[in-house]
């Protein structure tokens, strides 16, 4: 599987794991650690921004915490598309897929 394939197949199941949830699931704090599991999507939301900055060659920028949390799937499948428009390298799209498979492990 391409890159890109294997990229958008981790954030389609994570999104199908998620995007049902609300508030209070959202709330919950993650296996074994000690944020929410939230914060924990949207530290993998900014991560995935990183990578398409770091990619673009621009500067990296805080990703907007929203006041609800059930947008984050989307902010997830934005950023994730933003980073394959800007065409990375292969290792850059195994580590988000990689780091997208790990947080949906973890929630």
């Amino acid at each position: 599987m391409s890159g890109v394939g294997e990229l958008e197949r981790a954030v389609g199941f994570l999104v199908r794991q998620v995007g049902h949830w609300q508030q209070p699931r959202w709330a919950a704090t993650a296996a074994g650690g000690n944020v929410s599991r939230a914060d924990l999507v949207h530290r993998l939301v900014q991560e995935i921004a990183n990578l398409c900055a770091d990619t673009e060659g621009g500067p990296r920028r805080a990703v907007p915490r929203l006041d609800n949390d059930l947008a984050l799937p989307d902010q997830l499948r934005v950023v994730a598309a933003d980073l394959v428009a800007a065409t990375p390298p292969p290792e850059v799209l195994a580590r988000a897929a990689a780091e997208v498979t790990a947080t949906r492990e973890i929630l």
